[in-house]
């Protein structure tokens, strides 16, 4: 029996309403997402691709279709269930890393942790064991602000596996960082597919990054097509 994708996109469809006229992003996607799979998806700015990878963290809702993970349909998921699936199941890695200046990296990785009321030497332990995971170790306790640029991006990537969630969702991981930082992040993030089993879909612009994954799906015109090929996927 073949088994079933971890995500199943089924006449996904995502509308704006302009000022004068409808603005049609995505036109009835349909495509599948195997567990365990790394995918890259690029396209020209303003063709979608955020919107792509908000819908499939369920931080936005289709005008249409449905957007199915591991068998749910996340637009009907309740609010609460649908904010615990973000928090456990689904990692978030954005091109600026949003950590909190005032924490240190120990305490902005574990802060998931804390979120899903797991309790504080759990949170902390669990936050210290995904820091080893990015090379961060010796700067666990220092503030964010003395970071660099890469370190944070990577203490950013361990709060995201913080709680081994089914995906890891990145948009833009390498687009603030220079071309050698960026690249050891791409590396990060495909060592971390093959050693968590976690399904990796990236955003970019960086088509070195691209090249890494295993599949690579272009957005034109709000269809998905796969990457120097005329078939759509």
């Amino acid at each position: 029996m073949t088994e079933a994708p971890l995500f199943a996109l089924r006449g996904l469809r995502k509308v704006y309403q302009g000022p004068a006229e409808e603005v049609v992003i995505l036109k009835s996607l349909d495509f599948d997402i195997p567990a365990g799979d790394t995918m890259a998806i690029l396209g020209a700015s303003g063709s979608g691709k955020s919107t792509l990878l908000h819908l499939l963290g369920a931080l936005d809702t289709p005008t249409a279709g449905e957007i199915r993970f591991r068998g749910r349909d996340l637009a009907a998921l309740p609010p609460a269930e649908a904010a615990r699936v973000r928090n456990r199941e689904i990692g978030f890695v954005f091109q600026f890393h949003h950590l909190l200046p005032e924490f240190t990296a120990l305490e902005n990785v574990a802060m998931p942790a804390l979120i899903a009321r797991l309790g504080r030497r759990e949170a902390f332990a669990r936050a210290r064991e995904s820091l080893s995971l990015v090379g961060l170790d010796e700067r666990a306790e220092h503030r964010v602000t003395t970071l660099s640029g890469g370190e944070r991006q990577r203490a950013a990537i361990a709060r995201a596996v913080l709680l081994r969630p089914e995906v890891l969702l990145a948009d833009e991981p390498t687009g603030n960082l220079d071309e050698a930082t960026g690249a050891k992040v791409g590396e990060m993030l495909v060592r971390l597919n093959a050693e968590l089993g976690m399904t990796l879909v990236v955003v970019t612009h960086n088509h070195n990054l691209a090249a890494a994954m295993g599949r690579r799906l272009e957005l034109q015109g709000g269809e998905l097509y796969a990457r120097n090929e005329t078939s759509r996927s």
